[in-house]
């Protein structure tokens, strides 16, 4: 009879067959080298083509709705149709892939989400009417939603526990790297005495294939996760990377590396159906499903409505002209990556819950303030983008933590699909009502809805903190086994399963 073997050949544990491994527990176990610094490189640097996708579209708006632009389209099409159909592509994209990313591994998917996003990117560039342009927007999503699974799943499984929180916080928070480059480079770009109007914006989305292209080159050499290895009854395997992950690190500190006595034992377990993942997310754990909805929800209303409509704001309300927008996103970008990467240690020290809480009802309530002065007629552009800056600094870290969060508190079997599930339930709701409902009210005009805006993406930002305050979960510096036990996990004749923890308490 011949041996089993996975999808890509390789021979594989036969299903009934357990494995008993410490594979977590060396990971969790090493100490920080150049070979996490190339993880981080390798996966975390796409959130920066995706600020630099959402920044240059906000930023290029009126422009693709010029006379000579190459395009018949207009500024209204741009940030609602075309950011909604973006969005929705991520959406889609990320259940999609995510589903493939638990059945076929990490790596692979990882690079077929950046090949994805980068031949739609390529082709917006060659956009000659509306319908196509909205078209290569879905597909852009597409491949990008798929990189929220594949990549933060990765991530996580890679990174030693009590440095997870600041870590993801930072590669989510890499977003608004992103989102400074869109800014400034589009400044340059809409510059007609540099680039004829029917030029500057395809060449913005020439700039995102090109960094695309240098991530994908580095990206080759990341592995495949251990932890995916091992519950695919793929241990071997799992272990022989292993082996080289720590004479690697070892060589690369010159630490000796303790022991890791912590094991688990799994049985491999054929590929899982929606109905399987569905019963774990609701039925197992409810309240850390409610929990990861509040915060995705929030957030995404918030940062989609805030990032293709700020320019909006600036030439309705404050006369900004078009092409100096991105002076002032860019400031906005700067306050948001130092949020995280200033406060992102905290959440590994003082707490999950408390600094998710904070962060989301302090944002919500910097932002009721801004709608009450903007209200009063006391705002210009630069004190209006102030106040944004100081709401985001506080909302980025919260937001990059609703990933973090979803990424955790799931069994390992089910990790991608939860992180696709919550991120595209988030997002539907947030991020593409976000956008049609704060450009609608933006686009009349009329302060008094503006500030209506302002105050509903405050409202859902305090909601959300508050029920981070009620049912969080304490996770920082814990394993991921002992936040939820694989569904592979083998348990003793009536016994529980270990580090599973109770619903909203640890």
């Amino acid at each position: 009879m011949a041996e089993p073997v996975t999808p890509t050949g390789r021979p594989a544990r036969p299903q009934g067959e357990t494995i008993r491994t410490n594979v977590p527990a060396r990971l969790d176990r090493l100490p920080w080298s150049r070979w996490h610094w190339r993880i981080v490189i390798g996966l975390g640097t796409v959130w920066i083509l995706d600020g630099l996708e959402v920044t240059v579209v906000g930023n290029i708006a009126a422009r693709l709705a010029e006379s000579g632009s190459g395009i018949s389209i207009s500024t209204a099409q741009v940030t609602t149709v075309a950011a909604a159909l973006y969005v929705a592509g991520a959406c889609s994209g990320a259940l999609f892939f995510g589903w493939l990313t638990d059945r076929l591994g990490r790596k692979k998917l990882f690079m077929v989400t950046l090949a994805v996003y980068l031949a739609a990117t390529a082709v917006t560039a060659l956009s000659w009417t509306a319908w196509f342009f909205f078209v290569c927007r879905f597909f852009t999503g597409f491949g990008i939603g798929g990189e929220y699974a594949a990549i933060n799943s990765a991530i996580d499984e890679l990174i030693p526990a009590r440095v997870r929180g600041r870590i993801d916080l930072i590669i989510n928070g890499s977003f608004w790297i992103g989102a400074a480059i869109g800014a400034f480079a589009s400044i340059a770009l809409l510059n007609t005495t540099l680039f004829a109007t029917d030029a500057g914006w395809r060449l913005a989305f020439a700039l995102g294939v090109v960094l695309g292209l240098a991530i994908l080159l580095v990206r080759r050499h990341v592995p495949e996760s251990p932890r995916w290895l091992f519950t695919h009854g793929r241990a071997e395997e799992a272990e022989r990377l292993v082996d080289d992950v720590e004479r690697t690190v070892a060589g690369e500190t010159g630490k000796e590396l303790p022991p890791a006595t912590e094991e688990i034992t799994v049985r491999p377990r054929g590929p899982l159906g929606f109905v399987t993942i569905a019963r774990t997310v609701t039925s197992a754990h409810p309240e850390r499903t409610g929990l990861g909805l509040a915060l995705f929800v929030g957030q995404a209303f918030l940062y989609n409505s805030v990032t293709f409509g700020y320019a909006v704001i600036l030439t309705t309300f404050f006369e900004v002209p078009d092409g100096s927008t991105g002076y002032y996103f860019a400031v906005i970008a700067v306050g948001n990556f130092l949020g995280p990467l200033l406060l992102g240690h905290l959440f590994d020290s003082v707490g999950r819950k408390p600094m998710i809480t904070g962060t989301y009802i302090g944002s919500g309530v910097l932002l009721f303030g801004t709608a009450w002065l903007f209200q009063q007629g006391a705002l210009n552009a630069t004190t209006m983008t102030a106040c944004w800056t100081a709401v985001l600094f506080l909302a980025s870290a919260g937001a990059s933590a609703a990933y973090l969060t979803v990424s955790e508190i799931f069994p390992l079997e089910t990790r991608a699909m939860c992180i696709a599930f919550f991120y595209a339930a988030g997002t539907a709701i947030g991020g593409i009502t976000g956008p049609l409902l704060f450009n609608g009210l933006v686009s009349s005009g009329k302060p008094a809805d503006t500030t209506l805006a302002f105050c509903i993406g405050a409202s859902l930002m305090v909601i959300a903190g508050s029920v981070e305050a009620a049912i969080g979960v304490r996770a920082e510096r814990r394993s991921l086994e002992s936040l939820a036990a694989p569904l592979s996990q083998v348990e003793a004749p009536g016994a529980t399963r270990p580090g599973t923890v109770p619903e909203g308490r640890a």
